[in-house]
């Protein structure tokens, strides 16, 4: 029996430059080796080309240090004038090692609850797939699903007034990557998009 094909993927950086990506905020990214590197402070990277509906996101990354902190943003509601926007007006997909299931990699950041973590090593490149079918969100993280948001369920309150504020989403928005803190270094080699299979 014959597998079936891969959807075709549509890259949405091109590995040399930041071409079709704009910055906003003081942070910034570089490429280096091929990859897109975070640098500076608080800062949001994010696609200009599209906005994205039902579709699946990859993001193959890796993360220099245990402690290093980053996220993919989808669903932003327009565009970002300051990377502000993104936290409160999208959903931001975590990228940290933290010790709680609501703020470590693979969550809806402080929406949703991990199912499991999966995240590799520093220094070894992880696969996240997020895949946007109407108002849910679902995330796998090399291979193991680890997280399923429904907006509509029901959701933690705010622990901290720089958490997202709660509410709906658009089901088409821009993408971005979080450059979070001066001292984390977090390398996206392949960002891509496909059609729900």
């Amino acid at each position: 029996m014959a597998l079936a094909a891969e959807p075709q993927r549509r890259q949405l950086f091109n590995g040399r430059d930041l071409s079709g990506w704009e910055m906003a905020g003081p942070g910034s990214f570089t490429v280096e080796d091929g990859a897109l590197k975070t640098q500076g402070g608080m800062g949001l990277l994010w696609y200009t080309g599209a906005t994205f509906g039902n579709c699946v996101l990859r993001a193959v990354y890796k993360v220099s240090r245990v402690e290093d902190n980053s996220g993919v943003f989808v669903r932003i509601a327009g565009r970002p004038p300051d990377p502000w926007f993104a936290v409160h007006h999208g959903y931001e997909v975590q990228i940290y090692d933290a010790d709680d299931d609501f703020h470590r990699t693979g969550c809806i950041y402080s929406l949703s609850q991990t199912l499991a973590y999966t995240q590799k090593p520093p220094g070894e490149w992880n696969v996240m797939e997020i895949a946007l079918r109407g108002e849910i969100v679902e995330v796998t993280l090399n291979g193991t699903l680890v997280t399923v948001f429904d907006p509509a369920g029901p959701l933690p309150d705010r622990q901290f007034g720089y958490e997202p504020e709660r509410g709906p989403r658009p089901q088409e928005g821009y993408i971005g990557l979080q450059n979070h803190d001066d001292g984390s270094s977090v390398y996206f080699r392949e960002l891509s998009v496909a059609p729900l299979s």
